[in-house]
Order: C-alpha cells, then sequence, then structure tokens
C-alpha cells in the first residue's frame, strides 16, 4: 500500500507565512500535509510541479453564496479561481433565522442589496429550516469543492424578531434587543462564525427601503457584540463584520471600538474610497487604527481593484437604462431586445433622448449620473483588458480619438460581438484613477484583502475573481506603480484571512494542516473575458470569469480542479466555529 495519498513533487513553495519560497515535495495523507522536503515514499497519486508555485488554498472572507450554498456543489465562480474556502453571511443579509412567512421578504432583502435574482432564490432554496442552528444542519447536508463558513445575519435576526414592525428606522425595545442578543449568541455556540450588518444608504431592499440595521443604535450593536462575546469564551469564534457609509456623526469607530475591547471580539469593515462616505479611506484608517491604539482589534477590508459595474445589455444596468427606448425594450427577450438594438433606425431614436430620471433613487443621484453621463470615468473592456486603466482607456478618450459623440461610442461598445460588448465603471476605489493607494495597505496588519463578493452582484460585477486578479496583476504585471511580492500575496490570501475568523487548520503549506493547496502556473496565470451565463435557477442570470494558470486545486487531499475543469470531487464541507491545527505525525 503506497505510503501517501497523493504527493506533488518538485514545486517551489510559497508556504503561507510570507518566508521566502523554497524547492520540496509535499507529501499528503488523509486529508492533511503529512511531509515537506524531499519524499523518498510512493503514493496513490503524483503531481509534478516542477516549474510551477506551490501555495496554499485561497481563503475568501467576503462572499454571499447563502442561497447558492444550498444546492450549488461545485460552487463558481470562486472555485476556478483557487479559493478553497469561503465565509458567507455578510452585510447583514441571509436566510437564517426565518419564519415561513418571512422567505420571500429575505429573498427581496438579499436581491436587492446583493443583485442575486429573486426567481432563482426562490426555486432554489428548499427551507428546510427556521432557526440559525437549523440552517447550519441544512447546509451540513451537501458535500461541496469548497469549506464554508457563515455569520448570522443582522436582516434575518430583525425580521424574526420585530416581524411586521421590521421598517426603515424601526427601534426595538429593550427585550427586542435582549431576543436578538439570544439569537446571535445561539447562532456563534451553533458553529457561525461571527454576526454581520450593514449600514449603508447603497444597500436596499428590491423595494427601495433600507436595510435592516442601518439605523441602528450603538446600544442594540453593543448588546449583540457581548452576546458573541458570551459565545466566544464558551469555545467559540466571533467575528462582527459590517458594511457602513462611515458617516461621520454616527461615531461609528467609537462604538467599534467599544464592542471590540468589552465584547473582547474583532470587528472587520469594508474600507473603501466611496461617493457614499464622508470619510475619506486614509481618514478611515487612521481613525481605525487610533480605536486599536486604545486597545481595540479592529480590521479593515480591503479591496484589491476598482469595485464598480460591468455593464451591459444584458445586466443588470447600461448607460442608457434611463432612456425611454430602453425603457420600452428592457423586458423583451434578448433575441427581439437584440434585433432592436442592432437597428439604426432604434439607436438614433434612443441617443437622440433624454435621460428621464424621474423613477430615479435621489439619494444614490451621483451614482446614477455617473453611470448614465460619466464617460470619462467609463472604460473600454478590450480582450486584454487592464483592470488599472488609465485616461486614454475611458469611453470619452477613445470617442474623441474616433470622432464620433461619446454615448454613440458606449451604444457601438454594447453592440460589440452581437450585443455581448462590456463597459467597466469603479464607482468604488478608483476616485484617483489609479491603485497606488492600496500598495501600502497590502503590507499592513490591520488590514486583509477581501470584498470579492463572490456569488453577489450577478448581473454587475465578477470579483470572486479577485484573488487571480491579485496573482496576475499585483504580482506578475502591474504597469502603473509598484507591485506586490508573491509571498505577500499568498499571506495575505490565505493565512491572514483565516486567522481572522478563527481557522487555524488552513493558510499554510506545512505538516499537520489541511491539504488545501493550489499549483500554479504563473507565466500563464490570467484572468479570462467575463460573460453573462443564465445557468441559475429559473433561467437566472450571471456574470462569470475564468482563468489561466490554474494546474490544479487540491481540497482536503482531493484534487478539485485540474487545468480549470471540475473533476467532480466534493471533499469541502460546512466549518463550525474556530478551526485548530491538529499537528499530524510526519510519515516515516
Amino acid at each position: 500500500m503506497p505510503a501517501f495519498d497523493l504527493i506533488i513533487r518538485g514545486g517551489t513553495i510559497v508556504d503561507g507565512t510570507g518566508a521566502k519560497r523554497f524547492a520540496g515535495d509535499i507529501a499528503i495523507k488523509d486529508g492533511l500535509i503529512a511531509q515537506i522536503g524531499t519524499i523518498l515514499g510512493d503514493a496513490a497519486e503524483e503531481i509534478d510541479a516542477t516549474g510551477k508555485i506551490v501555495a496554499p488554498g485561497f481563503v475568501d472572507i467576503h462572499t454571499h453564496y447563502d442561497g447558492q450554498a444550498t444546492w450549488d456543489q461545485e460552487m463558481a465562480p470562486s472555485s476556478w479561481h483557487g479559493v478553497t474556502t469561503v465565509v458567507m453571511g455578510n452585510c447583514g443579509v441571509g436566510f437564517a433565522p426565518a419564519k415561513p412567512d418571512r422567505h420571500e421578504w429575505l429573498i427581496s432583502l438579499m436581491e436587492g442589496v446583493e443583485d442575486i435574482p429573486g426567481t432563482a432564490l426562490a426555486e432554489g432554496i428548499t427551507w428546510d429550516w427556521e432557526t440559525f442552528p437549523e440552517y447550519l444542519d441544512s447546509l451540513e447536508k451537501l458535500p461541496r469543492t469548497v469549506d464554508i463558513g457563515t455569520h448570522v445575519p443582522h436582516g434575518a435576526v430583525r425580521a424574526y424578531v420585530l416581524g411586521d414592525r421590521e421598517q426603515p428606522g424601526a427601534v426595538p425595545t429593550p427585550e427586542d434587543i435582549a431576543a436578538m442578543s439570544d439569537i446571535v449568541e445561539e447562532g456563534v455556540r451553533a458553529g457561525a462564525l461571527g454576526f454581520s450588518t450593514s449600514r449603508t444608504v447603497l444597500h436596499k431592499s428590491v423595494d427601495g427601503e433600507l436595510v435592516p440595521g442601518t439605523t441602528a443604535t450603538p446600544e442594540e450593536l453593543v448588546a449583540i457584540g457581548k452576546a458573541m462575546g458570551r459565545a466566544k469564551d464558551a469555545g467559540g469564534h466571533a467575528v462582527f463584520e459590517m458594511a457602513s457609509d462611515l458617516q461621520r456623526d454616527w461615531n461609528e469607530f467609537e462604538w467599534m471600538g467599544k464592542l471590540s475591547r468589552e465584547a473582547g471580539i474583532p470587528v472587520t469593515f469594508a474600507a473603501l474610497e466611496s461617493i457614499a462616505k464622508e470619510m475619506p479611506l486614509k481618514e478611515q484608517i487612521e481613525t481605525m487604527r487610533a480605536e486599536n491604539d486604545n486597545g481595540a482589534h479592529i480590521v479593515a477590508q480591503i479591496a484589491l481593484r476598482g469595485n464598480g459595474i460591468i455593464m451591459a445589455w444584458q445586466g443588470t444596468v447600461n448607460p442608457f437604462t434611463f432612456r425611454p427606448s430602453w425603457q420600452g425594450i428592457k423586458d423583451l427577450p434578448w433575441p427581439e431586445q437584440k434585433a432592436k438594438l442592432l437597428d439604426p433606425a432604434f439607436k438614433k431614436q434612443l441617443l437622440s433622448e433624454a435621460n428621464d430620471y424621474s423613477e430615479a433613487p435621489m439619494d444614490i443621484i451621483g451614482v446614477v449620473m455617473v453611470i448614465t453621463q460619466g464617460w470619462a470615468l467609463q472604460y473600454e473592456m478590450d480582450p486584454d483588458f487592464d483592470y488599472e486603466p488609465d485616461e486614454t482607456a475611458s469611453v470619452n478618450a477613445r470617442a474623441q480619438a474616433a470622432g464620433v459623440d461619446p454615448q454613440e461610442y458606449a451604444y457601438d461598445m454594447l453592440c460589440r460581438e452581437e450585443g455581448t460588448g462590456f463597459i467597466y465603471l469603479p464607482i468604488l476605489n478608483y476616485a484617483e484613477g489609479n491603485l497606488d493607494f492600496l500598495h501600502p495597505l497590502q503590507h499592513a496588519d490591520d488590514t486583509v484583502n477581501s470584498l470579492s463578493d463572490g456569488g453577489a452582484h450577478c448581473g454587475t460585477i465578477c470579483d470572486a475573481a479577485s484573488p487571480t486578479f491579485m496573482l496576475e496583476h499585483w504580482v506578475k504585471s502591474r504597469k502603473r506603480g509598484n507591485r506586490i511580492t508573491l509571498e505577500n500575496a499568498i499571506k495575505r490570501q490565505c493565512r491572514d484571512t483565516a486567522v481572522l475568523y478563527g481557522l487555524e487548520d488552513r493558510g499554510i503549506i506545512a505538516p499537520g494542516y489541511l491539504a488545501d493547496i493550489n499549483v500554479i502556473d504563473m507565466d500563464a496565470i490570467k484572468l479570462g473575458r467575463p460573460w453573462l451565463a443564465f445557468d441559475l435557477p429559473a433561467g437566472g442570470k450571471r456574470l462569470l470569469q475564468k482563468a489561466d494558470g490554474y494546474v490544479c486545486t487540491i481540497k482536503n487531499g482531493a484534487v478539485t480542479f485540474r487545468g480549470g475543469k471540475w473533476t467532480g470531487e466534493t471533499p469541502g464541507g460546512l466549518i463550525r466555529g474556530p478551526q485548530r491545527v491538529e499537528m499530524a505525525e510526519a510519515a516515516e
């Protein structure tokens, strides 16, 4: 009988600690890394990694697979990009706890906040749970290509406790707060990795209502934090996650610091340059660090590229969304839409029209104006598109070079390749027109690489490809500024994200750790062109993006992907609470 289940031979190991790469073999047995070095034994299977990078599987802590995880074993697109662990239930939205009469309401909340088709969620979710522990039990039934962990979401908790009283601006009673705290504590004790909330006007239900928690008081939030602390003291692990506009008069960092200190738990928030935030990113980081200097543990989640919208005719939004002619065809089947859009007479009519903003959300009218008129901030997505484009790649610049009106140039871009063209609009994180400000943050101990939103914003982005973008852009080919080392990139996407959520059994290549591993051809690593697929339940759409360069991805010692294709293996499961390393004896 072979000594090992799998041996990866001859690779260059980047172990996730930040240490320098080194050459060696890796032996795997019973789902764990057994030996590293020169392996003399044999195995049931061997992988030749000569000339390749061998790194831990990526740990993505900011995803929204809450519905998809109940029906999908492949867990694409994150699993296509070397991710072996995802944490979902972010931003206060999710599906447990859930009373039967709140199913549609929770779906509408997720659809509005995260742009996941409600019809897909309605058809795909089985709802064989009510409480949060029952939701975890349901998730545990389905094996997957990745491990999943989750937060207790504020929206679902508030809806469960307040019922019909849950309206924008609703103020819970002390009894309500106690009940919510009990639910969160129960969820963390059952295995939730934390609690999440949202406090940004960008997050609304499909009915345009602010999400629960947007106007929650510090008293409510700190009480929930203390409940998480009680569960942590009983052996759990609890992270308080938040998306917020960080309004100065809300004193967000003050209560975040208080919560972290009094509950003894980390607080993490989405740190972005945003027109919805009063506080510039630099000030966000400085204010966070002042609280940390006073004994808090606050961690900023940073995105690695501009966050925004990929606009397309079949996507969620396009620059002509508020033109009357578009409104007249927006609900037609795609073949009929396409015929209209490619008709010169229709094009002429649409371009002659003014935008009708009567139905536009006025509280984010700035975003609306950028979508419909911001030609200098929109970029043409070429086949080899650089996600750090300069002004010469803008619609405005290219239209001027071509001698046409920018709106006509944009229209023609979307019509390319039979109406499947894309325009990139980075609304967040691109105020300076470059990514230089992110370079120092990728070397800071109080930030983590995050905000992929895997599984969400199906018709507008595909940032689940963030780990690949990190390798291709930041490590390999960035042209407009400093790069980062491969060792640092791997540490930040593996060990740093894992440790924040108490997942201490992964993110490092060392004996006794989970055999979650990527074999990567850095010469070949490259993002593919995004495309719109209609493969969710009920034909729901989603933007997808694959990558070249992943020789194979291994989860718990099983090869889940070879050359970007799923092998059919599903060794992943549900993570319940913190995970510790159980050192395996090195095989002789």
